[in-house]
């Protein structure tokens, strides 16, 4: 087994020496290979120069990719597994508030059969009101929103196996809806109470504008689990409502004229059930047009709408 340890790195010159003695301290001894991807998310302080310096220190461990400009965390993570060749891909912080010590734990459940380790940082050293209570409220509404239920969704030290972690892209702040991918296509998935340490360099590039971005990707998220490979369900079951209620607005728009000698064309209600109808009939549409795209999608590129675990496939009589 090898791992790959993926660690983006933005404007954290002081951590960087401290980080890299704390990976050599725990991984060092272990049995496994291993290696770090530093990914330079575009720092404007010295952090380049300094994972240089400790790339050619340790050759035979230590991978940097240096970004031309900063691209955000999930676009790092991305570039980091691009560049990994482990068989196991932990995703970690460069702050040290995520601890090393920690890998090989969450290494042996992998070992145990497990396809992610997702770390919870039972004791978080963070403010309150600014870090600990807005990641609750997005862990609760995360979870959910998409059925895979865990404490700590913003956890970046998590381990994963790197078939999960294929067939994917990460856009926005989707790293962290990463375990919710992978429970989709059926990984095993365990989380694990982690040490969490305050800050001790730098300042935090977290935000409650952050809150918000996850909150628009879970849209994102939402949709693709539910309904990337069918979206007729989403946009035809809308249209289709639509529909209904337009309907049933008719009929009581009839019932009126006859019996009550209301004005139907003077209503507004017939207005109203009008542009539902046309807005029923254009959902439907566009969800067939959805439909169209999505087996241009699996069939210009040969992808499976599957995902296989194992083939077993004993060796006949005959061929022995």
């Amino acid at each position: 087994m090898k791992l790959s340890l993926i660690l983006p790195v933005y404007n954290e010159e002081e951590s960087l020496p401290h980080l890299q003695d704390a990976i050599h301290s725990a991984l060092d001894n272990q049995s496994f290979d291993w290696e770090v991807i530093y990914v330079n998310d575009g720092s404007t302080d010295q952090s380049l120069p300094i994972l240089e310096k400790i790339a050619g220190d340790d050759p035979q461990h230590v991978r940097v990719v240096a970004l031309r400009r900063n691209f955000g965390q999930t676009a790092a993570i991305a570039a980091g597994i691009d560049h990994s060749s482990g068989d196991v891909i932990v995703l970690s912080d460069a702050d040290l508030q995520n601890d090393p010590a920690d890998i090989p734990a969450m290494v042996e459940k992998i070992e145990q059969g497990y396809d992610v380790v997702s770390g919870w940082r039972k004791n978080r050293q963070d403010t309150f009101l600014t870090r600990v209570l807005p990641s609750k409220m997005a862990n609760w509404l995360i979870s959910n929103v998409t059925g895979v239920h865990l404490h700590d969704y913003g956890c970046t030290l998590k381990a994963y196996r790197r078939e999960v972690l294929t067939g994917f892209r990460l856009y926005g702040e989707m790293h962290r809806f990463i375990p919710a991918y992978a429970y989709s296509v059926g990984a095993r998935m365990i989380e694990m109470p982690v040490h969490h340490h305050a800050r001790k360099y730098g300042k935090t590039k977290y935000g409650l504008t952050r809150t918000l971005k996850v909150v628009l990707d879970l849209f994102t998220v939402k949709f693709l689990l539910s309904y990337a490979n069918k979206p007729i369900y989403l946009f035809g079951g809308t249209g289709l409502a639509l529909i209904i209620i337009s309907a049933l607005v008719y009929i009581l728009l009839m019932i009126r004229r006859i019996f009550f000698q209301v004005e139907v064309l003077t209503s507004p209600f017939f207005q109203m059930s009008t542009m539902f109808t046309i807005l029923g009939f254009q959902s439907i549409l566009m969800g067939l047009i959805a439909e169209l795209l999505v087996r241009t999608y699996h069939e210009s590129q040969a992808k499976p709408t599957y995902t296989i675990l194992k083939v077993i496939q004993p060796e006949s009589e005959e061929n022995e």
